[in-house]
């Protein structure tokens, strides 16, 4: 900055085979990532290396004096920095005239100039105590004076390492997890049996999500994996480790904060991102041909949609399945679909309707099991102008909402007295349920919207929402969106559609 005076700082940096392995400056700012000073440095030995002359190990150039040389060389490297190393001198030398002592047992000396051994690992310069204090300051802070985005820049360093395959990602957020993991707030809230801040949930979340993509990584050994394995279990085992559905029994949810709110937060940064353009790169050593990274990345979005998975018990664990499962679909929404991926697409909605117990989209499901509505539209619009029979054949599948089905008789049901005692088994503790039936209803509105003038696509279409829809003002809705389709200004009204209109109103 032009206002401070001008600073001379001597800076060291020590190299690897190109990786830098340590650092010092002394400026003394103590910080995660390097100072101005170390990263100026670098630079110049970047853009000017001939301006850096190149020195043999320093046992090379000793090698070459004789004993005089090294003499002198001594003396005057102890007459420049007397003060420092004096007390060391007369002890190194005490040391080497003893001939019992332990530095004449060893053969050589270590030079610090040399480098490693070409076996020896070698990774970047991490200076683990300052993560440690870093993260510990800013937890400390409890969100205010942006430590929250702070701690959100130190996970987007961990990704960013994570994306060029550098080890220390994982050391990282090792270090990171542990500070989460000692935070004096968590033995708190447990004991008051309060919930923590969404906020601060949401980063527990951050860290969780970068722990999946380390211990995925198909680049790293298996002995990694099993020690990271061990490592998460003994995370998991501790008392104060937060559920992942965020609830321990004492959570009473705060109903007026539910799902809108959390999904909008998230938007029958987004919004930050610019759109990227997609292309399909070849992916090398796969089974069939033409496989791109792109197909493979869609397949694996659509085989994580359509899995049948039981909905979590804490109300913000419901949230997160919605949010993340739009998410997932946000993303897929910015790719353009061609021939390739459209046959991905028809290969997994095939897939999903005739597979067991693992689709959600099979046809046995468990009663709490999450709805695919929300995944079913977005497969109904891709697959409408490429296959609409099995676009209908999927959207239908997935109307159902077993959770409100599910009745259990009480007492003997052959006798009419009794057949008002049929009540809900269980009614199901689904927080964002007014979410989930709005979902449903937008499906059912997309498929009468797309089986207009098809007679029998419409009575079908129909007869799921009798059988599947419980909510009456979605079925007032329905019969409204089917009148305001039904006489578009350009075309003839449809007389079936008014008819599915009448059907739904009077119901």
């Amino acid at each position: 900055m032009q206002s401070e005076p001008e600073t001379v700082c001597n800076v060291a940096i020590s190299f690897d085979r190109c990786k830098i392995t340590s650092v010092t400056c002394s400026c003394g700012n103590k910080d995660i990532f390097y100072c101005a000073h170390v990263v100026a440095l670098s630079l110049y030995r970047i853009r000017k290396p001939d301006q850096v002359k190149l020195h043999l190990p320093i046992s090379e150039t000793l090698f070459q004096m004789n004993r005089d040389q090294l003499q002198k060389f001594v003396q005057y490297l102890i007459t420049v920095h007397h003060t420092e190393v004096l007390p060391t001198a007369q002890k190194l030398a005490d040391e080497i005239l003893s001939q019992n002592s332990e530095i004449n047992q060893v053969h050589g000396a270590p030079d610090p100039t040399a480098g490693a051994s070409i076996d020896d690992e070698n990774c970047w310069h991490l200076d683990e105590e300052q993560v440690q204090e870093q993260v510990k300051l800013f937890l400390s802070q409890g969100g205010y004076h942006g430590s929250g985005k702070q701690l959100n820049l130190l996970f987007a360093k961990v990704r960013e390492m994570l994306k060029m395959r550098d080890s220390n990602g994982a050391r990282m957020l090792t270090l990171i997890t542990e500070q989460f993991m000692a935070d004096p707030r968590l033995s708190l809230w447990r004991q008051q049996g309060t919930t923590m801040t969404d906020k601060y949930r949401q980063l527990w979340d951050e860290l969780g999500a970068l722990w999946m993509c380390i211990v995925l990584n198909p680049h790293c050994k298996l002995e990694q994996k099993s020690s990271w394995l061990k490592q998460l279990k003994k995370w998991n085992s501790v008392d104060v480790c937060p559920w992942e559905d965020g609830n321990h029994g004492n959570e009473l949810p705060n109903l007026t904060n539910a799902l809108p709110q959390g999904a909008n937060a998230n938007q029958e940064n987004m919004g930050q991102c610019k759109s990227l353009e997609y292309q399909h790169l070849p992916a090398h050593k796969l089974v069939e041909e033409g496989e791109s990274y792109l197909t493979l990345a869609v397949e694996v979005a659509l085989i994580g949609l359509g899995q049948q998975r039981i909905m979590p018990d804490g109300l913000y664990a419901q949230e997160k399945v919605c949010r993340n499962e739009e998410q997932l679909i946000s993303k897929l929404q910015e790719i353009e679909l061609d021939d390739t991926l459209v046959k991905i697409f028809r290969k997994q909605a095939v897939f999903l309707l005739e597979a067991g117990p693992y689709s959600g989209l099979g046809e046995v499901i468990h009663r709490d099991s999450v709805p695919m509505h929300t995944f079913a539209k977005y497969l109904f619009t891709c697959l409408l102008p490429h296959d609409a029979e099995l676009a209908f054949k999927s959207a239908l599948r997935a109307m159902r909402l077993l959770v409100l089905e599910s009745m259990a008789p009480l007492g003997d049901t052959s006798r009419s007295h009794h057949i008002a005692s049929v009540v809900p088994n269980r009614y199901p503790r689904w927080f964002t349920l007014s979410h989930i039936e709005s979902q449903q209803c937008e499906l059912a509105s997309t498929m009468l919207t797309a089986a207009k003038g098809d007679v029998q696509r419409l009575e079908t279409v129909l007869e799921s929402i009798q059988k599947n829809i419980h909510s009456s003002s979605h079925i007032f809705k329905l019969a409204q969106d089917a009148f305001k389709i039904a006489t578009l200004m350009d075309s003839l009204p449809d007389i079936t559609l008014l008819k599915v209109s009448l059907e739904l109103g009077l119901q």
